[in-house]
């Protein structure tokens, strides 16, 4: 597996295991879109997308965690806001 497949997988596990639940108790969701250079773009879906705290969650929640369960990670940011990774 070439390491960017195997970053992608190590992303996608914490979210589906340490964030995505969290995020579903208040009806919101959260998936990957894409992984460049360390930065990971997400879309957050439900109640995330029109909650106003949604900025908080993304960088003190869903950023932080990231960060300390996957070394590399630089950043998270939302996909739609850089239509350059709107899919992968």
């Amino acid at each position: 597996m070439n390491s960017y497949n195997n970053l992608r997988e190590r992303i996608l596990e914490v979210i589906e295991r340490d964030i995505k639940p969290y995020l579903e108790m208040d009806g919101g969701s959260i998936s990957l879109v894409n992984v460049y250079e360390g930065v990971v773009y997400v879309e957050l879906t439900g109640a995330c997308e029109t909650c106003p705290s949604s900025n908080m969650t993304l960088k003190r929640g869903v950023e932080a965690i990231l960060k300390r369960k996957v070394s590399g990670i630089r950043a998270v940011k939302l996909a739609g806001l850089d239509s350059t990774f709107a899919s992968d």
